[in-house]
């Protein structure tokens, strides 16, 4: 646990806390609740070698806001763990630090806004297969939420948390994907109709390891970034330790001018720190030749991704 006044570069490092908060929007996926109070988890956990449940301090609001970070989703299988009194108080540590959140299916939560220096406007929406989140096998419902930020918003951001878990799933199926009983969803079919419906950016992150990226209608999808800043008892060896972050910019319609692949890794018992041998690219670009041939991604030693049309 960090304490007083550790800064995300105790965790991070110095240089990718200056490349996270170089950007406009910082996005991430907030796995598990931050509350401090001390109660049991709303269900109880079976089998504690196939059951995890997420808690982290409230304080950690003010370290992910210190990191740069503006917007997360909430929408996944453990922002349910404390119940709707731990998905409470996580969103009110955000709002104290003044980080978004979507991805609830409650009035004040299901998407968010950002509006930029430069008045460009940003709309979130987040989807899950998960009960409490927006529906992300209700593809109807999904895509009448993204037409509706698109219509009053310059720039439209899509995630999901979809997907089979773990090291044996880096392939994108293309097809719906059953995981512990549980219909994760036809993640390919997902992007490919939100974008359709208006999304400028659709990332992924329910395999907690990358999966390949694809430019699409010259909008960026991302169908699996893994896990970036973990602690404890995981498995980070393999894919599991990659955490590639996605650089992009973008028009101010949302269109895409530029993409680059930043390789991190998570080592130890956890936290990211940017990786000079680049894994998480190499990764990524062999899943994306495999998966995605037909895109034509090409991608730089340098992480960028020139894609056809791409300058």
């Amino acid at each position: 646990r960090l304490s007083g006044e550790a800064g995300p570069e105790a965790v991070l490092g110095d240089s990718l806390t200056r490349l996270l908060r170089s950007a406009d929007v910082v996005f991430g996926n907030m796995e598990g609740v931050l509350w401090d109070e001390d109660v049991p988890p709303s269900e109880e956990c079976r089998d504690p070698k196939a059951c995890y449940v997420f808690r982290s301090p409230e304080s950690y609001a003010r370290l992910l806001a210190r990191a740069g970070f503006n917007v997360m989703a909430l929408a996944n299988n453990h922002s349910g763990d404390w119940g709707p009194e731990g998905r409470e108080a996580t969103m009110a540590a955000l709002a104290r630090h003044d980080i978004a959140y979507a991805g609830l299916d409650v009035f004040h939560a299901r998407t968010a806004t950002l509006t930029l220096d430069s008045g460009v406007t940003v709309g979130v929406a987040a989807f899950a297969p998960n009960r409490g989140t927006m529906n992300l096998n209700d593809l109807d419902a999904a895509l009448r939420t993204v037409r509706s930020l698109a219509a009053d918003n310059d720039v439209v951001l899509v995630s999901f948390h979809g997907g089979a878990e773990g090291s044996k799933y880096t392939a994108l199926p293309k097809e719906e994907e059953t995981f512990h009983g549980e219909n994760r969803g036809d993640v390919y079919a997902f992007a490919h109709a939100v974008v359709d419906a208006g999304a400028d950016v659709v990332i992924g992150h329910g395999p907690h390891v990358p999966r390949a990226v694809e430019v699409y209608e010259n909008r960026f999808v991302a169908y699996s970034l893994g896990n970036f800043w973990t602690y404890g008892r995981f498995n980070l060896q393999g894919p599991n330790g990659l955490a590639p972050v996605v650089d992009l910019v973008l028009a101010s319609d949302g269109s895409l001018r530029s993409a680059r692949i930043r390789s991190a890794r998570q080592e130890g018992r956890g936290g990211p720190k940017l990786d000079p041998t680049g894994g998480a690219l190499a990764l990524i670009s062999e899943l994306t030749a495999t998966d995605l041939e037909a895109a034509g991604l090409v991608f730089e030693d340098d992480g960028t991704v020139r894609w056809p049309g791409s300058d």
